[in-house]
């Protein structure tokens, strides 16, 4: 099977908020641009039930927010490449290049939008019991769980308001965390607490997790006082954090201890003409709000760097 060959001023990879709002800016910005996938477009709102701190929407379904960003992007023109699986990627060359099994795009400048994916707890069982009682997505999972028992790990927001949410279906919620107090917001904080079916092992965490074909119990320890225990649950959900899906850009832009993509106030990496955007790169905070306008301000200095390339050309054309 031959592989088609395709040119485009911008590529973008990732179709997340952060992706879909850099092909709009950039589609804007009169160049031809291109947008891939791994999978379909949308990506972790997606797998939100609700979503209630973005702009203009008190309360929204995370799918629904996520197709209408897909189809703001398609009035103009975007060009859609769903379900690529990523071969290789060059940004040092130039055109910069993407390979996938169907296509291979060329482009003068690529924006990163892989985003990231649930941090594992990293103990003994978690590998095993996946899909068995160990899930990473609450939206995904919870009705398997109607009238059991589960244990949400971690203190953040996306923690303690899937924790909430898997309240309508558990009998009982355990969240686990290793601290004294939640990060989350205190407005989540405070449905938390009031939640009845929700209870707090405060300074702990997962040392391993136990079943025969299901998760069947937790051993947990106490970090203050070195306490093991047993914990009896049906499910585990860990949400404490994330790692950036850089697998085939590694190496070849500047990043920090833990993967993520360093850039500047103008989304610019360390390789002229390429951009990281949302989640995949060193940012403070992560949110789809933020995502959005990481794709804004990428896509506006690609298109100027691509006429500042263009200018350059032409004026060494000229001598």
């Amino acid at each position: 099977m031959s592989i088609e060959e395709k040119n485009f001023d911008v590529v973008i990879l990732g179709g997340g908020p952060a992706g879909l709002s850099a092909a709009m800016y950039a589609a804007r910005g009169a160049v031809s641009v291109a947008i891939i996938d791994i999978s379909m477009f949308g990506g972790q709102p997606s797998n939100y039930l609700e979503i209630e701190n973005y702009p203009a929407f008190p309360l929204i379904q995370g799918f629904e927010l996520a197709e209408k960003l897909e189809e703001h992007a398609d009035k103009f023109g975007v060009e859609k490449y769903p379900m690529q699986e990523i071969q290789s990627v060059d940004l040092t060359s130039n055109p910069k290049v993407i390979t996938t099994f169907e296509y291979k795009f060329n482009a003068k400048s690529v924006i990163i939008a892989t985003g990231a994916q649930s941090k594992k707890l990293g103990v003994k069982g978690e590998d095993e019991y996946r899909g068995r009682g160990v899930s990473y997505c609450a939206v995904c999972d919870a009705a398997f769980y109607t009238g059991k028992v589960v244990a949400v790990v971690g203190g953040g927001n996306a923690a303690v308001e899937e924790a909430c949410y898997l309240t309508r279906f558990a009998e009982k919620v355990y969240l686990i965390h290793r601290r004294n107090e939640l990060r989350a917001d205190k407005i989540v904080q405070q449905r938390a607490f009031e939640n009845k079916k929700l209870e707090f092992i405060w300074d702990s965490g997962v040392k391993e997790i136990l079943g025969e074909d299901t998760v069947k119990k937790l051993i947990i320890e106490n970090y203050k006082t070195g306490n093991i225990s047993e914990l009896k649950v049906d499910g585990i959900f860990p949400y404490i954090g994330f790692t950036p899906n850089v697998e085939n850009i590694n190496g070849q832009v500047e990043q920090d201890a833990n993967g993520f993509i360093i850039t500047n106030n103008l989304m610019q990496t360390s390789v002229d003409g390429v951009f990281a955007i949302g989640d995949v790169r060193n940012t403070p905070l992560r949110q789809v709000v933020t995502a959005v306008a990481d794709g804004a301000i990428a896509s506006v200095n690609a298109v100027k760097y691509i006429e500042t390339v263009s200018e350059q050309k032409n004026f060494v054309k000229n001598l």
